[in-house]
């Protein structure tokens, strides 16, 4: 059974309203379960009206109806709203005779209504929402079971909206875990300062391409990026800016690289690029595109003097003799060697000797 909740003046009443809006019922579409509902009532009680109805703010809706022709009326003139002030079943044997309702416009004039039983719809914590409820256009009186039969349809109202309203929850719960595991499944996979694939999500999706190389329908390159004398922003202007940078640098690689191309950060101030469909002479334009946009474009925006970095660039092919572990082996020489040829330069695998592009 659940508990009781009187209703005390504005704050209970805003809390039973709540309550009504937490069920989403009010000016639903009709649905089948609730129409049999009041189809069955009013054969039991063999009244002529039978109605599942809610008590709004300012109106009495009406989720089911039989005999009425409408979905809402006032509240000023519903019975119901009388109803939810009391426990049990509420019964007006004859209307015209009971001063709260002998002059309701519904009694005096049409449909003249004489006859009046509803039953309590409660929600689980106690807010009475509404009724089902019977009438007729003579005054009368309800059998035991005809009463019985009241209470537990009204039982089973509450019952389905208690199940919708579960239904609704799980849905929203099995969404909201949906968001967090792909949360989690991103955390899990992307650096968190800069949102690039981190070093484990990158080797997947190496070894996928390395996959679809190795069935002879691909072909790929393979870059890793150094930015050059990293070590001294940090060390001369401190952590906090050296991340600026590291920001600034992959705004610069998605302009630099395609869509397609699958940018990370592989660790520290080094950054690997996997480059789908694409030669390594090819690659050299999109290299030329970032070491020109390092030329231009200041690393930091709040210093005296334009802050400007260069990067050191290896880049080798990916064929289907390929594996990861000697991909990174053959592109970390190549990035070796730019370094050790002055920095600030891009040496390509394939040629004897390795092709190189100076730039600054």
């Amino acid at each position: 059974m659940s508990k009781k909740v009187k209703l005390c003046p504005v704050e209970q009443e805003q809390k039973r309203l709540l309550t009504l809006a937490n069920y989403q019922v009010l000016d639903t579409p009709e649905e089948p379960a609730f129409d049999d509902i009041v189809e069955v009532v009013s054969i039991i009680c063999e009244a002529p009206i039978a109605v599942i109805n809610f008590i709004d703010r300012d109106r009495q809706w009406f989720k089911a109806e039989k005999g009425l022709g409408v979905r809402e009326t006032p509240l000023d003139i519903s019975i119901c709203a009388h109803a939810i002030l009391q426990p049990g079943l509420f019964i007006v044997t004859d209307t015209t005779l009971d001063p709260r309702f002998a002059n309701n416009p519904l009694v005096t004039g049409e449909p003249h209504l004489r006859f009046y039983a509803g039953a309590l719809l409660e929600s689980s914590d106690g807010y009475p929402l509404g009724t089902l409820c019977v009438l007729d256009y003579q005054p009368r009186e309800l059998t035991e079971r005809q009463r019985f039969a009241l209470q537990a349809l009204a039982n089973q109202v509450m019952a389905h909206m208690e199940l919708m309203l579960a239904q609704r929850e799980q849905a929203e719960l099995i969404r909201e875990l949906k968001i967090t595991r792909h949360e989690l499944t991103k955390y899990a996979s992307t650096d968190p300062l800069t949102g690039l694939l981190n070093r484990r999500a990158f080797e997947q999706r190496l070894n996928q391409e390395l996959a679809l190389i190795q069935r002879g329908t691909h072909f790929a390159s393979l870059m890793l990026i150094d930015l050059d004398h990293f070590k001294f922003v940090n060390d001369t202007l401190g952590h906090q800016a050296g991340d600026k940078v590291l920001l600034r640098f992959t705004e610069l690689c998605q302009t630099a690289f395609r869509q397609a191309d699958v940018i990370s950060r592989w660790g520290g101030e080094e950054f690997l690029v996997l480059l789908p469909m694409t030669t390594v002479k090819e690659a050299q334009y999109a290299t030329e595109r970032l070491h020109q946009l390092l030329v231009i474009t200041p690393m930091l925006d709040d210093t005296p003097l334009p802050l400007h970095i260069t990067a050191s660039i290896g880049v080798c092919s990916l064929t289907n003799a390929s594996t990861v572990n000697n991909s990174l082996q053959r592109v970390d020489e190549l990035l070796y060697r730019a370094k050790k040829q002055g920095r600030n330069r891009t040496v390509f695998e394939m040629e004897e000797p390795p092709s190189q592009c100076q730039f600054g």
